[in-house]
């Protein structure tokens, strides 16, 4: 009984078919790497460290998953560049922004618990339950909570993408990219951004509305006016 004959691609035979091919690889590669252009172009010269981040009213910090209810690593360092910045006096009030879509699964409250543990007063924290995703929280911090200027803290690895998405969503942005160790998260996270800057494009110019909208918020104007315990 003879052996099925393997199915081999075939080749083009000519130079032209050859050269046809060829273009139409080099065409892929960069309609796959456009995305990823687009959000460093956006983030421009917007990118700054917690040491020369611009004074303006309000941080965006991005969640970045509970390891047995508390802050990831990774979140966690996010957390503690944005108390550095508010105690510093470089923003006034730290909007966490992440998911709360279980009832056993709440990453703005456990951010905020961990930030009045290291000081920012309570009545400075804005909670927006409803960040499922980058654009989510752009959005909703645009629309929901009134923001219109704001720093964005998250690992350097996200940071172009949220700045993209940010100033696409109508919010004058500044991104702190928090170092981290490059470990297999880090690597993880680096390759997922490539793709996840096609989703950020197209959420860009189509606009969608949130998975979650609802009502304007006042959270961040009280928070704004209240006064902090001496």
């Amino acid at each position: 009984m003879s052996r099925p004959s393997r199915i081999r691609p075939r080749l083009p035979r000519t130079r032209a078919g050859r050269r046809r091919l060829v273009q139409a690889v080099m065409a892929g590669c960069v309609l796959a790497l456009l995305p990823a252009t687009w959000t460093y172009v956006a983030a421009g010269d917007r990118l700054r460290t917690t040491a020369d981040a611009p004074r303006t009213e309000v941080a965006v910090v991005f969640g970045a998953g509970l390891w047995n209810g508390e802050p990831s690593p990774y979140l966690a360092h996010r957390l503690d560049a944005a108390a550095k910045l508010y105690h510093e006096g470089r923003v006034e009030v730290l909007l966490v922004t992440g998911d709360n879509s279980r009832e056993d699964y709440d990453e703005p409250d456990a951010m905020r618990a961990y930030l009045t543990k290291r000081g920012v007063p309570g009545m400075r924290i804005v909670s927006d339950y409803a960040g499922f995703d980058t654009w989510d929280s752009c959005v909703r911090a645009k629309k929901i909570f009134g923001v219109d200027r704001a720093v964005l803290v998250t690992q350097g690895f996200h940071v172009r993408r949220a700045i993209a998405l940010c100033e696409a969503a109508g919010i004058d942005s500044y991104g702190v990219g928090v170092d981290a160790k490059h470990d297999a998260t880090w690597y993880y996270g680096g390759t997922r951004e490539v793709f996840a800057a096609g989703k950020a494009l197209l959420s860009a110019v189509f606009q969608p509305d949130p998975k979650f909208l609802g009502r304007e918020e006042h959270g961040i104007a009280r928070a704004l006016t209240a006064s902090p315990a001496p």
